[in-house]
């Protein structure tokens, strides 16, 4: 029997439904990877060990950019080096019709940066943010930078209105909030911190360039970075003042 194609995509993510062995994964990072620290692949590396195949398939959604071409290139630049099958999604070139079997073949969703505000709208008008946690309830690995950060959390401190650090209400994946770039734009730690003590956003998570939280399920599992410094910290409000507790990560190069 010959299987069509949405057949198979079907099968396979049965399968993935019906095990309890394959877990709900998001790495989001402060900032760093191929974007940030080309010549330092530490953070890329530790995201593709996390699949299970020897040559995962990873796709880049580079929605936050505008599907910038530059970006693109730069992914697979990166990444036809690194053992794995790239690939990315384009909102403003869709390579299908059909989001859900492209995203559904994949072992890891790769996310990029750029405006925060305009990939959630984007991913709502398109339907790609019930794909996407669809794919995450199946084992299908999620992860992003800045606005790959952001996006997976109920809330996030962006800079998507040019002059301004807002709240933005986000996709609810992950509990609470995130605040990415935490020591790279001096404006986002005191931002987060009045944002917090005036009770306009929920206790969470802020991270450093170089630095990715990696939750299994909803729960933060370990904390890893791509350089010995940088840390991630969390928030939360305590009688209308802030408390920040530093999450000292593993650093993933030679101690």
């Amino acid at each position: 029997m010959v299987l069509r194609s949405f057949d198979r995509i079907e099968i396979e993510h049965n399968l993935k439904m019906s095990t309890n062995s394959v877990p709900k994964q998001i790495i989001a990072m402060g900032g760093g990877g191929f974007s940030m620290e080309p010549e330092n692949p530490l953070l890329d590396r530790y995201i593709l060990g996390l699949s299970k195949k020897k040559r995962p398939k990873i796709c880049f959604i580079p929605t936050a950019s505008g599907d910038s071409d530059k970006y693109i290139v730069r992914f697979y630049s990166a990444f036809v080096q690194l053992l794995c099958q790239p690939s990315h999604l384009s909102l403003f070139n869709p390579p299908t019709s059909d989001f859900r079997s492209f995203v559904l073949e994949q072992d890891i969703i790769y996310v990029g940066g750029g405006n925060t505000k305009n990939l959630i709208a984007l991913w709502k008008e398109w339907g790609l943010d019930h794909v996407l946690r669809e794919a995450w309830e199946s084992g299908v690995i999620l992860s992003g930078l800045s606005a790959g950060s952001i996006c997976w959390f109920e809330e996030g401190v962006t800079d998507s209105i040019p002059g301004k650090m807002t709240v933005l209400q986000c996709l609810g994946f992950l509990k609470g909030s995130n605040c990415p770039h935490y020591d790279g734009e001096p404006r986002r730690k005191p931002v987060y911190h009045q944002l917090l003590s005036a009770g306009l956003i929920s206790s969470g998570y802020a991270v450093d360039d170089g630095v990715a939280l990696h939750f299994v399920g909803e729960q933060l599992e370990k904390v890893v970075s791509s350089r010995p410094q940088p840390k991630a910290y969390s928030l939360e409000r305590v009688d209308e003042t802030v408390k920040e507790t530093i999450l000292e990560p593993i650093y993933l190069g030679k101690s």
